[in-house]
């Protein structure tokens, strides 16, 4: 699902050049049956957002068997970030690579699922379980999004020790909590609802680290873009009057209803011309990525079941609005705002419930981590990297943090949707290839070694 290829990489940027016999070694530390079980095993942990404790730990013991000193650093304590680190024994460039642990899934929230989904689809056996199926594809959405991923940075970094590779900088492996969702808005409020806030973003200022780049591990099919959307929430009320069911005389258009639910069809109409609008107006195509922001009613409420007597006063519509890089919020609130001036309802108002902006790097940043993976790709691949889908250059994704914050980041990875054992394979090795290509290579392992027992772990008391 990538793009026409462009020479928007150069693999010449970056930092080391890696040579086949390295490439060669790595790929030959790859066990891809390895890769699979580790896969399958973390993604048939049960992780929705606001429950990935398990996962965490799972992900934490296995880099504590693997060599890779992982800490906890979490805004909850059932909530951490896990963070694990390989290299740093000689002068080069630092990379961080995060995957989340959470997943798309119903909420679980009994009440609230059954007005989402019909039943079928809650009983749809891929949002916690993952298998190997008949067609040689991994199914489960939790190896799709994300933990598919970050088994593959996982084993590249495990490669890289096996194939003796020593890194010059430092690679951090990360693994968050909260990158879906849930967002704290009206009842479902507080620390308990936080999503984005206390992963990447707590991992960044909490975490112990400071990198150089960043690599958002999720599936692009294998592209690569280092530009993504934000969003924002609008509520939007729509007013009218409670009438006594008994005492209403019911009027002729539904339009001149005192009801406000009533209202919805000339508000929806309203606000769907202002959706197209904004969509048409919103494209961002930049050497980085496409990005298409889109619009959707996510939800609406009005009125109680269980007082039903009078109608309801207040009807509200949940707006999701995607941000491209460099819009603000405002932006899509001064057209909201106009478009409801224009339908006759008694009153209204828009609030942003939740905003977040989108973030893009400067591609002259970005270009020696660009050229990294490009480079690492045609040496895994065979092929340059090309510009990602613009789908995943119009959605949140964890690149957005750290290109938030001056630190040039890239999304790239393994094909989205179903991947075989082989994209998995293949997906691994470029990230090894790119973490070496960024970070450079150190004294041979030997030498590391007695380096570390004269002034302990975790030193670097030489350079390259």
């Amino acid at each position: 699902m990538t793009g026409t290829p462009a020479p928007f990489a150069d693999p010449m940027h970056a930092p080391y050049a890696v040579s086949a016999a390295e490439r060669d070694a790595i790929a030959a530390a790859i066990d891809t049956d390895e890769l699979v079980q580790l896969a399958l095993a973390l993604g048939n942990i049960p992780a929705p957002s606001r429950s990935e404790a398990a996962a965490a730990q799972f992900v934490f013991d296995w880099m504590q068997r693997e060599g890779f000193r992982p800490r906890k650093v979490g805004a909850t304590p059932e909530r951490p970030n896990i963070i694990g680190e390989i290299g740093g024994h000689g002068t080069g460039a630092n990379l961080l690579l995060t995957a989340h642990l959470d997943t798309e899934s119903p909420s679980g929230i009994t009440h609230q699922d059954r007005f989402r989904y019909r039943e079928a689809t809650l009983a749809d056996p891929e949002w916690t379980q993952c298998w190997l199926d008949e067609d040689g594809r991994l199914r489960g959405y939790p190896i799709s999004n994300d933990r598919g991923p970050m088994s593959c940075f996982l084993i590249a970094a495990k490669a890289l020790n096996k194939a003796g590779i020593t890194l010059a900088g430092k690679a951090w492996l990360t693994a968050c909590p909260g990158e879906i969702g849930p967002e704290p808005i009206e009842e479902y409020e507080g620390v308990a609802y936080l999503g984005k806030d206390i992963g990447a973003h707590y991992l960044f200022h909490h975490g112990g680290v400071a990198p150089d780049y960043a690599i958002a591990a999720e599936g692009t099919d294998f592209g690569m873009t280092w530009t993504g959307c934000g969003y924002a929430v609008f509520r939007v009320r729509i007013f009218g009057r409670g009438v006594f069911t008994p005492i209403l005389e019911t009027p002729e258009r539904a339009v001149d209803h005192p009801n406000p639910i009533y209202r919805l069809g000339p508000v929806i109409d309203a606000l769907h011309r202002w959706s197209q609008a904004w969509e048409a107006a919103s494209v961002h195509d930049v050497p980085g990525g496409r990005s298409v922001p889109r619009v959707q009613i996510a939800s609406v409420r009005g009125g109680a079941p269980m007082d039903f007597g009078a109608g309801t006063e207040v009807c509200a519509l949940y707006l999701d609005v995607a941000l491209a890089p460099r819009q603000k919020a405002a932006d899509a609130m001064h057209g909201i705002v106009e478009a409801m001036r224009a339908v006759d309802v008694e009153g209204f108002d828009v609030e942003p419930v939740v905003v977040r902006h989108g973030f893009e790097a400067e591609d002259a940043a970005v270009a020696p981590l660009a050229g990294a993976v490009d480079a690492a790709t045609r040496l895994a691949r065979g092929t340059p990297v090309e510009r990602a889908h613009p789908v995943y250059s119009s959605m949140w994704r964890d690149h957005n943090v750290f290109n938030m914050h001056r630190i040039p980041a890239v999304t790239t990875g393994m094909p989205r949707w179903r991947p075989t054992p082989a994209d998995m394979a293949s997906s691994a090795l470029v990230y090894a290839l790119t973490m070496l290509a960024v970070c450079g290579r150190a004294a041979d392992r030997p030498a590391v070694a007695r380096a570390m027992s004269v002034y302990g772990e975790g030193a670097a008391p030489f350079e390259t």
